[in-house]
């Protein structure tokens, strides 16, 4: 004979159903059938997964760019050659672009001197040499405003004085990597490294800045500009940081700065700029253009997930409707409502994408942590999102078992029950 799981008694007023009753019989049809029911439900596992992994990523990562421009300056804007190069087209255009001058600093700081203060620097790479111990590192020739302008800051002894910057003095100020890969144990101050051959000083010491994404931020050596151009020559080009006074002159200062540069180079109103500018506003911008791309991928990627687990959950459900045509026509001959019928069916195939739900999120929050543990890519698991996954993945079970408990709920029970 035939037996059916958690047959639920019938009532005096008519066959009813409760909902827990509905969820519970629905839990033990899934358990009854683990292989089919995972089968069923990893199409909605994938797509959330993917989903939440996807977005914790991009959370992660915004608000990992927006700390670092932040450390930039709400305040500060950079005047270059090159400005963001997004395309090789872009860098073959600034590669013809004029180099930027001290007279081109010097027009800058008097023109903007009520408006911001303005310092130049310019970034080379070159090998540091203490004894027989090397390295590779960043040297940045910088005016000695600077200080005031970028957001390093000293451990220990002093930055670059204007008394440096006009006797051309070989001086020097290093960063963390530096002092810790050339003088293990020891404090820097005081002592000389080789630049190109030449000794230089060392007369302060930065604090630790950390690195982004995985790149070390503290493998620097700041010198005097003026050194700077006499080591690696006057043709190459400088940048400018300029910090406003008011962070509501930022875009008067910008405007300021570019119209004085034009002056300076000739430019009539027709022509493009010959310089780049770059504020923190562009920065996340582009960063925030670059993960829509990204989060559009996703969506896209989670929507073709999502319609192929609902059409699995639809047919696999179709096929349940068939298997159980016999129990159908016992539950309405004892008195079962067609709405009895159709909620049992829409409850399993709910239960079915909800449970994917729950599964996809476990992943992709086990992904997101492994991937900060692993890896210097920031990531931060989203709770909203998940949240909003799970409601999604159960919507999609209930949309595409709508059809299913349909046309179980039309059954004839005497032809149901002649099917066995």
């Amino acid at each position: 004979m035939f037996r059916v799981i958690g047959f639920p008694r019938p009532v005096c007023n008519g066959f009813r159903m409760p909902i827990l009753e509905s969820f519970r019989l629905a839990l033990a049809n899934l358990w009854a059938h683990k292989l089919r029911s995972f089968l069923t439900l990893l199409g909605i596992l994938i797509s959330v997964a993917t989903l939440v992994a996807v977005v914790s990523l991009i959370q992660g990562m915004n608000r990992y760019v927006s700390e670092r421009v932040s450390q930039l300056g709400s305040d500060v804007f950079i005047l270059s050659r090159f400005g963001i190069i997004t395309n090789a087209r872009q860098m073959v255009e600034a590669e013809k672009r004029p180099r930027l001058t001290l007279l081109d600093y010097q027009a800058l700081e008097q023109g903007m001197k009520e408006m911001a203060q303005v310092g130049a620097i310019l970034w080379e790479l070159g090998r540091l040499t203490v004894r027989d111990q090397t390295m590779s590192s960043s040297i940045r020739g910088v005016t000695p405003n600077m200080i005031d302008i970028r957001t390093e800051s000293l451990a220990s002894g002093r930055y670059i004085s204007e008394a440096d910057s006009r006797h051309r003095r070989q001086v020097c100020v290093i960063g963390q990597d530096v002092a810790t890969n050339l003088f293990p144990g020891r404090d820097p101050l005081g002592k000389v490294l080789h630049l190109r051959g030449q000794p230089f000083q060392i007369i302060g010491l930065a604090k630790p800045v950390g690195s982004v994404f995985g790149h070390p931020q503290d493998n620097f050596v700041y010198v005097p500009l003026t050194t700077a151009q006499k080591l690696y020559g006057q043709r190459e080009s400088i940048a400018f940081q300029i910090r406003v006074r008011s962070v509501d002159q930022m875009q008067a200062a910008q405007d300021q700065a570019r119209l004085l540069l034009r002056a300076r180079h000739h430019l009539s109103f027709r022509e493009k700029d010959d310089f780049g500018l770059i504020s923190p506003a562009a920065v996340l911008e582009l960063w925030e253009s670059l993960t829509g791309t990204i989060a559009r991928v996703a969506t896209v990627v989670t929507a073709v997930f999502l319609l192929v687990g609902g059409l699995v959950i639809m047919n696999i459900m179709l096929a349940v409707v068939a298997e159980r045509t016999w129990e159908i026509g016992m539950r309405k001959a004892v008195g079962a409502s067609r709405a009895d019928v159709r909620r049992q069916f829409l409850m399993e195939s709910a239960c079915v994408a909800t449970l994917g739900g729950l599964l996809g999120i476990g992943i992709a929050w086990g992904f997101t942590q492994v991937v900060a543990w692993l890896s210097p890519v920031p990531a931060s698991f989203s709770l909203l999102m998940a949240l909003q996954a799970l409601a999604i993945s159960g919507a999609v079970g209930l949309f595409f078992g709508i059809y299913p408990a349909s046309r179980a709920a039309r059954l004839d029970p005497i032809a149901a029950l002649r099917a066995e």
